[in-house]
């Protein structure tokens, strides 16, 4: 009997598209229908077109099954939005450039979309707009952390007085130069931490290729917008939970996250999310995983070790810079501004609460919104609006792109800048002017009934990346 004559044409005549399926359907039916007719053979291939259930577990044709499935078009399986976005809270609307609003109206599009808000220093990002708060139920959005989960704030506060920013400024910058590094430097001889012997970078893939580069950058921040520097801090509020009297305190502030540990977590469970729940083009960046399935479970550790990792450096940081000034700390607070959290309602329900640039503001809870290289941070406790899902800003918010504000401004402009504020920068460049931010005032302003000021810290000595 002759054997089995098939063609990729005879499979697109019953409608399989162009593919890997098309080859692997003749190969199949080749080698386990080879003294069938064609006519039968194709029979066979239609039926697994129209019925693929029925032979997704059959040993011989389940393979073909397989292969449509993944060559199925994605607008297939795309996710639809609501059709309508959910109400949510702006604060500081007239400071908020429309495109980062266009994104807001995207993400309170989204199925699991409950419930948001925008922060008055709001700006364009991936997915999640800078600023912007997202309530999910039973979902988490990688982009809706942001790339660098963890990404913090921490403040020291010693006992001395801030006249010595002055005295010894030389002394100041040359600390900062020898026991901060940013961006690509690491430390020659990074310090030990326990955090690095946590279970996840044995027991999740991604996480323990991660384990070598995390051990190298431990101790360092990154490059953009991330800073150590020493400045004034003075408390105004009597009432402040440090117990410090109010006046004036010299104090070390940074911001930085996760490094490339938290990078390269972002961006494969981000895939993995694209992958798993396609959505429409204007939505591809806020999809999620679902927080009852394995790869949810995995990305939730992995972002809470990323952001105890980013604690972890800002302590080695403070604990390298306090050795040197030769004093214990008097007080200390930080806070996460690029994570998520479980969080539960008065009415008992739970929601995931993303925070991609946001400061946490519950009732009571302690946090810093920093300005710029020349404009003050401030000391705040929360209120814990729940219009704004207990969120204040974590900045004052970029008002131009990095591009544009080194083809705006001069170095010139940059150096009397400094001048005018009595700051002194190491490191940095024209994207981190302090024209490129909105007025952290302004910002401010349009939060007061998110958040109580304690105090500001007002920038002396900056080290930022070169």
């Amino acid at each position: 009997m002759a054997k089995l004559k098939l063609r990729g044409k005879d499979l697109l005549k019953i409608g399989f598209d162009q593919g890997p399926a098309v080859g692997l359907a003749i190969t199949i039916m080749k080698r386990h229908y080879k003294f069938n007719s064609k006519q039968y053979a194709l029979t066979i291939l239609k039926d697994v077109l129209t019925s693929p259930d029925k032979y997704a577990e059959d040993e011989v044709l389940g393979p073909i099954v397989t292969a449509l499935r993944k060559a199925e078009p994605i607008e297939d399986k795309e996710i639809k939005l609501r059709s309508e976005k959910k109400d949510y809270r702006v604060y500081g609307t007239e400071h908020i450039a429309a495109n980062a609003r266009v994104q807001m109206d995207v993400a309170m599009r989204l199925p699991v979309a409950e419930a948001g808000a925008l922060m008055p220093d709001a700006h364009h990002g991936y997915g999640l707009p800078i600023g912007g708060v997202l309530a999910t139920k039973d979902a988490v959005i990688p982009y809706g952390v942001g790339v660098d989960i963890g990404c913090r704030m921490c403040l020291t506060m010693y006992d001395l007085p801030v006249s010595k920013l002055q005295e010894d400024r030389a002394q100041f910058k040359d600390w900062l130069g020898t026991h901060t590094r940013f961006g690509l430097e690491v430390h020659d001889r990074p310090m030990d931490d326990a955090v690095l012997e946590r279970s996840e970078f044995r027991e999740i893939k991604v996480i323990k290729d991660l384990r070598k580069k995390a051990r190298t950058q431990i101790g360092s921040s990154g490059g953009g917008n991330h800073f150590v520097e020493f400045g004034e801090v003075t408390i105004t509020d009597p009432a402040n939970e440090f117990g410090l009297p109010p006046g004036s305190y010299l104090g070390l502030l940074s911001h930085s996250g996760s490094r490339g540990l938290g990078a390269n977590i972002a961006r494969y469970y981000t895939q993995l999310a694209m992958e798993t729940t396609p959505l429409p083009k204007e939505a591809k960046h806020l999809a999620w995983l679902d927080l009852n399935s394995e790869a949810g479970q995995e990305y939730w550790l992995a972002m809470n070790l990323a952001g105890d990792y980013a604690s972890a450096c800002h302590h080695h940081i403070h604990h390298r810079l306090g050795k040197a000034l030769g004093m214990d700390p008097v007080a200390t607070i930080e806070n996460h501004h690029n994570f998520a959290w479980k969080e539960t309602t008065p009415d008992g329900t739970e929601y995931i609460v993303h925070r991609k640039g946001a400061t946490p503001a519950g009732k009571g809870v302690l946090g810093i919104i920093p300005g710029s290289m020349t404009a003050p941070a401030f000391l705040v406790r929360g209120k814990g609006v729940a219009d704004a899902l207990q969120s204040a800003s974590h900045g004052a918010g970029r008002q131009m792109s990095r591009r544009k504000a080194i083809n705006s401004f001069t170095k010139k402009q940059l150096k009397q800048e400094l001048k005018k504020y009595r700051v002194d920068l190491i490191g940095g460049g024209m994207d981190e002017a302090p024209f490129a931010y909105k007025d952290i005032h302004e910002v401010m302003n349009h939060q007061r009934d998110l958040v109580d000021v304690l105090g500001t810290f007002q920038p002396r000595v900056v080290r930022m990346a070169d």
